[in-house]
């Protein structure tokens, strides 16, 4: 995949976000500090479960958010290194925050169509 489809996929994604708006949103959250391994051992794991409310893009910290009743979350758009649909309504980014600190957000929308 070139950058150039890598980035149209995660714009396309956040564009046709909409669609979600009302479905529940899972969001599970790995961090890790060794290159990608996102396994136990190396892994801090963390789940969120809203409503998802409304989206957008914070031009100033180049941040997409995703906000549901007493949650907000963010995912920096810089920091992308990795983006994928590994299933339906499933999606998941990959971060890299420092030179060995990763960040794997996995989305699943309970989507009724």
């Amino acid at each position: 995949m070139t950058s150039e489809e890598f980035y149209t996929d995660i714009i396309h994604f956040f564009e046709n976000i909409e669609k979600y708006y009302g479905s529940k949103t899972e969001i599970t959250e790995g961090i890790c500090t060794s290159a990608g391994d996102f396994s136990a051992d190396f892994s801090t794991w963390n789940l969120f479960e809203f409503d998802l409310i409304r989206s957008a893009y914070r031009k100033t910290g180049d941040r997409f958010m995703m906000e549901g009743k007493k949650n907000y979350y963010e995912i920096a758009a810089g920091s992308i290194v990795s983006f994928s649909q590994p299933g339906r309504n499933k999606f998941e980014f990959i971060e890299q925050l420092g030179e060995n600190v990763y960040r794997i957000t996995k989305l699943r929308f309970h989507y009724k169509y």
